[in-house]
């Protein structure tokens, strides 16, 4: 299993079973080189929250390449809306697509859909985590979370290989809570996201692998600049 980083919170994930890639955000995002055109076939799109930077691309990819949105239910009628294919779900919830399993997890913090810069926000749902069951392996995307308690009966119930964590502070965790959140979900390595794309959530990268090391030394730290990928064996 291939996991591509594509800048922020973006992720392509390649297997036997299929190809999906979350929160999209392509066009507008300055860690990546990657475009929608980019991406002519894929399984599915994972999106955690309405906000511009993870709803990014999706409904055009969508559009392109007829591969639904999966996302909560309110998120997804608005991308129906749009002309996007879409599987509605909810926190808690979990489905078997072709590919593998998909179950919602719970995520701290906003939502909102902004069609417009500067604009009203439209109401997005409350946003999500992604816990994946690919080819028997149970990954997990944190969305922009912040730190929260359950993350421990997360990894109490899912042997995780991988988890994908936010470290930029402001919107979501900071260092010290991702090595927090790691310290709960015991995962086998965690890839850290969420950060360096805007002033304002530049953080030090080496701080958060220097901090795993201390409180989990048996999780893998993995920092991926955008385009480099994590292969999963």
């Amino acid at each position: 299993m291939n996991i591509r980083f594509h800048g922020h919170s973006c992720f392509e994930i390649e297997s036997e079973a299929g190809r999906i890639i979350i929160d999209p955000y392509l066009r507008g995002n300055p860690s990546t080189t990657a475009k929608p055109e980019d991406f002519k076939q894929l399984d599915a799109i994972l999106v955690t929250h309405g906000h511009h930077d993870h709803l990014g691309d999706a409904v055009e990819l969508s559009q392109q390449t007829g591969a639904p949105i999966i996302a909560v239910y309110e998120l997804a009628a608005y991308c129906q809306s749009q002309g996007a294919a879409t599987h509605g779900m909810h926190i808690g919830g979990k489905h078997l697509f072709p590919f593998g399993w998909v179950k919602l997890t719970l995520a701290l913090h906003g939502s909102g859909i902004e069609e417009t810069a500067g604009g009203p926000m439209i109401y997005g749902g409350p946003p999500c985590g992604f816990l994946l069951q690919i080819e028997g392996k149970w990954l997990y995307h944190a969305g922009d979370t912040g730190l929260f308690g359950d993350m421990e009966l997360i990894g109490l119930r899912h042997p995780l290989e991988l988890a994908m964590l936010p470290i930029g502070d402001n919107f979501g965790m900071g260092v010290e809570e991702a090595a927090h959140a790691s310290q709960l979900l015991r995962s086998k390595a965690v890839i850290p996201m969420h950060y360096n794309t805007f002033p304002l959530i530049n953080q030090d990268v080496n701080e958060f692998l220097r901090m795993l090391q201390r409180r989990v030394p048996e999780t893998k730290g993995v920092v991926l600049n955008a385009g480099e990928s994590f292969e999963l064996v």
